[in-house]
């Protein structure tokens, strides 16, 4: 017979009844009346009155009844606080039980009895199970830590169970090892200030070891852990993903989607030029392509997060199209989830067999996923750039094809589709627009109608019966939605702009309609503007209402990259299937941590500082480069964008090179081997040092040095540069180029340059407002970057903006600014907020902006220092298509603070020694091979930190060419 009998009783007096049963001296009667109290529990009957003796039940072996008893007490433990006290001694004594299993029970059991008065007494019993010599006690109690610390977070760190937690995740079971981070991680949540989690390589090794023979459960916990850490380089990263990646053939579909997360995640980390990128990249796919296959619910969830990866890395799944072509018997949300993955798949190379499949799509008797596939027609045609000119034609040509069908609610969703085609290609696909006048009669949604409306008023002097057409929506003005009406009304007055002497009655009736009969107060504000606007200044009018459009941006509706970034780190969570961050839809008191990738690293870099200092010479005083990071620009989401607060000066031990330092060994290295060359001329460029001669010790150090005065025997022309002075023409400053342009910005333009001017550092802007709406409330924030560039002032933008309206601004900057190492070295990552949206861009700024004024060494530090670099911080550089003579170029590039210390003539050729100092106290020494008539130049670098060198040599060119 089945327990169903116990549900079945509706006998009054049955308290009463169920009271003597449960203290019956039979133990079956007494097992019989317990299922009862449970069973009249579940159905909602108050049973609280039992308590006491029911709690008298636990004093016994049979395992079962045991289990009913603690199912009972942890129900009515929180209304009986008092009672539940009585209970603590069998918790006790059951803890020490030689059965693993009332052990674990008993422990379990403790964890659920969530009454502060009885929790203290419960430490003891807790500890002891914590140290168990069953893994089956120790699981069970590791949980039970977790359950404790949410009651009573002070009395669990207070008898160091955090500890003992801790030393669990070495436990040799894997099961334990997988509740004991699930515990530490559970609460590592509700205290995200608390490092718990303090991970380090070798628990990592401990955890993965465990990986492989836990539960699946067991598994999700520890990957969800890893997920967490941050490996110290690239190598680390690559080994975790090797041990992971086993998972991905897991049957459960969460240890499959936590193993992704994983992957993602220290991809980050990998440099693409890796073979094992490219090979982890094609075993991400086939277990994201099998979760397809399970029932729709989980299709929708692993669609949800394969959106995600998509929007990240499509190249995962490029070849995979086929797998998310919609089935007859899918279920609208998985339909619908797949035509938004297949858009963000689309490419040149699939978009014949994508169109032929929408196309499809669009005959189907589903109205709402037609409706979707003919907008994912449109959206393919906007995704596909200008140099796919041939794939938006397919497109335009597919939705012309759907308009033929005559199929109401496909001709009106395709007339919306088009509109946004002509935003994104003006003066392309206008031939179709007789096609859609010829449809006209047939569209009664709003949102068609308007699109229509649009589409006539934009392209009215085209369409000779213009007035006509507008004439006839006007019939029925009242009735129509405000949406219609908007269009209307703005349609009207541009046709009257473009046609003014045959539509003046027709634009008259529209105002009046909008101004005076209208209780709409959106279109009676629009109507009086218009109204106002052509009655004081139809050329102002004009100006504004047929203003130049700024293109629609191609991908409308991709996730934010930060939020992108974050959301990653979701894969597997609710988070990854609502789109949203956890701390948008999780109330309550716990603290949401935000996360994001780690910073991409390339696999040769080294994390110090590549300009160590040569032996002999203190390392700290070296300047540093840069320290090695990523280059997120996620860190712009997280920057104030207030005015910039000046920053305090860099340390002058990063900064100052002083003779010292900049030889590495010393004045005695001046002063000393002064008979050697720079450099040796076998197989190299004649040396300054060559040419027979020596180069004789100045006097003293200190004093300042005669630039004209012989030197040596026979080298006395080696440093006569009459005193080595260029004139002073300013620094070179490029002109203007377009770094933020309007459609990605909301109609906002920014154009700009960098100059240095008299030791001062600014980008000068032009802002130009080329949306509908008054632009105002400006500010600026740049990203962490190699040299520290920041902004020194906010960003004046005195008055606010209007549309067509255009701004000039000088922002000074600075070199105090956090740093980072940047690919390239000169990226400047750029956030501007104004009252719309903050945007985002990044530009390459010249180098040298960057190369300061006392940027001229002394000769004999030249000489010295040339020697004490090592040869292979030496790189040589071709500038072509140059023909200025050796003064012209001396004088050209002390404009720009480019220092010619000395010039001699070799051989028929010129050649000027150089030095220039960077912002960050790097020195770079160069020498530069002139020919007369020959118009290439060969320059040669030296520098501490040779990766500088390819950026300067781009500035050399930048100023000689320019």
């Amino acid at each position: 017979m089945t327990d169903s009998k116990y549900f079945t009783t509706t006998k009054k007096g049955e308290i009463f009844e169920l009271k003597a049963e449960l203290n019956s001296d039979k133990k079956e009667k007494k097992k019989e009346a317990v299922k009862k109290v449970i069973a009249s529990m579940t159905v909602g009957k108050d049973v609280s009155a039992l308590f006491p003796d029911v709690v008298n039940c636990m004093q016994t072996d049979n395992l079962e009844l045991k289990k009913l008893v603690y199912l009972y007490l942890m129900n009515y433990a929180k209304s009986q606080p008092d009672m539940a006290i009585m209970a603590v001694n069998t918790f006790v004594k059951d803890c020490e039980d030689p059965n693993p299993l009332i052990r674990a029970l008993a422990v379990r059991t403790m964890g659920c009895i969530r009454v502060d008065k009885i929790t203290e007494y419960l430490c003891e019993p807790l500890r002891k199970c914590l140290k168990d010599e069953d893994p089956y006690v120790r699981k069970t109690a590791a949980v039970c830590v977790a359950k404790l610390h949410d009651i009573n977070a002070q009395l669990v760190e207070d008898q160091g169970f955090l500890d003992t937690l801790k030393d669990l995740i070495s436990d040799s079971n894997p099961m334990v090892v997988a509740n004991a981070v699930a515990a530490l991680s559970e609460i590592a949540e509700s205290h995200p200030s608390s490092n718990l989690l303090d991970l380090n390589p070798q628990s990592i090794n401990k955890l993965l070891t465990a990986l492989n023979e836990c539960t699946e459960w067991g598994q999700i916990f520890i990957l969800d852990c890893l997920a967490n850490y941050m490996p110290k380089d690239d190598r680390e990263a690559q080994s975790i993903c090797e041990r992971v990646t086993p998972r991905l053939s897991h049957a459960n579909s969460a240890v499959v989607l936590s193993a992704v997360k994983v992957l993602m995640k220290f991809m980050e980390m990998l440099s693409k030029d890796l073979d094992y990128y490219g090979t982890l990249l094609k075993k991400l796919a086939p277990p994201l392509v099998t979760l397809l296959s399970a029932e729709p619910e989980l299709q929708y969830v692993a669609l949800r997060n394969i959106n995600l990866i998509v929007q990240k890395r499509p190249e995962i799944l490029k070849h995979e199209m086929k797998v998310f072509f919609v089935k007859y018997n899918d279920p609208i949300y998985v339909k619908l989830e797949k035509l938004d993955i297949m858009i963000r798949l689309a490419s040149q190379a699939n978009i014949a067999q994508v169109l032929a499949e929408l196309k499809e799509y669009a005959t189907e008797v589903d109205v709402d996923f037609v409706r979707k596939a003919v907008r994912a027609i449109g959206r393919c045609a906007i995704k596909v750039e200008s140099l796919w000119q041939q794939s938006a034609e397919r497109c335009v040509s597919t939705l012309l094809d759907l308009i033929q069908t005559k199929v109401n609610y496909v001709v009106q969703e395709a007339i919306v589709v088009i509109k946004d085609i002509f935003r994104k290609y003006p003066n392309k696909y206008e031939s179709v627009i007789a096609t859609l006048c010829e449809n006209l009669d047939s569209l009664d949604e709003p949102e068609a109608r308007a699109a229509m409306i649009w589409i006539v008023g934009e392209y009215a002097e085209r369409i000779d019966n213009a007035d006509e057409l507008l004439e006839s929506f006007l019939e029925g003005f009242h009735d129509e939605s405000t949406q219609v009406q908007l269009q209307l009304l703005t349609a009207i007055v541009k046709l009257f702009l473009k046609k003014p002497t045959e539509t003046q009655e027709l634009v008259q009736q529209v105002l009046s309609l909008a101004t005076q009969d209208s209780d709409n107060p959106d279109l009676r504000d629009r109507g009086y503007i218009y109204w106002r606007l052509l009655s004081t200044d139809p050329v102002a009018a004009k100006e504004v209402v047929l203003a130049e459009k700024p293109l629609i941006s191609e991908e409308t509706d991709l996730i934010e990259p930060t939020l992108l970034d974050e959301l990653i780190c979701y894969i597997g969570t609710l988070a990854s299937v609502y789109h949203k961050p956890p701390s948008a839809f999780v109330e309550g008191s716990r603290g949401v941590v935000h996360k994001s990738l780690p910073p991409r690293t390339d696999s040769g870099e080294s994390p110090e500082s590549p300009d160590t200092a040569p032996s002999g010479g203190p390392a700290g005083d070296q300047p540093s480069v840069i320290p090695t990071q990523g280059d997120l620009l996620g860190d712009l989401l997280n920057l104030d964008l207030g005015p910039p607060v000046s920053g305090p000066p860099m340390a002058t031990s990063a900064v100052q090179m002083g003779a010292v330092d900049l030889l590495g060994g010393g004045l005695d290295r001046l002063m000393g081997d002064e008979s050697e060359g720079l450099r040796s001329d076998v197989g190299g460029s004649p040396a300054m040092g060559g040419g027979g001669g020596s180069f004789t010790a100045a006097p003293s150090t200190t004093a300042p040095t005669n630039m004209g005065a012989p030197l040596g025997s026979g080298l006395g022309d080696l440093f006569d540069l009459t005193g080595g002075v260029g004139t002073l023409s300013g620094s070179y400053v490029a002109p203007k180029t377009v770094w933020l342009p309007a459609m990605k910005a909301k109609g906002l333009e920014i154009s700009g340059t960098f100059s240095r001017q008299v030791g001062s550092i600014s980008m000068d802007l032009v802002l130009t407002n080329k949306a509908l709406q008054v632009m105002s409330d400006f500010a600026i924030q740049f990203n962490r970057n190699s040299f520290g560039l920041a902004p020194a002032a906010p960003l004046q933008v005195h008055a606010p903006l209007a549309p067509n309206q255009s701004v000039e601004i000088s922002l000074p900057l600075n070199t105090v600014g956090s740093v980072m190492k940047m690919e390239p070295l000169n990226n400047l990552q750029v956030a501007v907020k104004n009252n719309i949206d903050v945007f985002y861009f990044s530009t390459l700024y010249p180098l040298h902006i960057l190369f300061v004024e006392d940027g001229k060494m002394e000769r004999q530090t030249f000489l010295a220092t040339w020697k004490d670099i090592p040869n292979e911080n030496e790189t040589q550089f071709q500038i072509k298509d140059c023909s200025l003579n050796a003064d012209a170029v001396s004088s050209k590039l002390q404009g720009s603070n480019i220092f010619t210390i000395a010039k001699r003539n070799v051989e028929g050729q010129d050649m000027l020694y150089q030095s220039l100092k960077l912002t960050n106290g790097i020195w770079v020494l160069a020498e530069l091979r002139i020919q007369p008539s020959n118009p290439s130049f060969t320059l040669s670098l030296k520098c501490r930190a040779p990766e500088v060198s390819q950026y300067i040599y781009q500035a050399y060119e930048t100023i000689l060419k320019n």
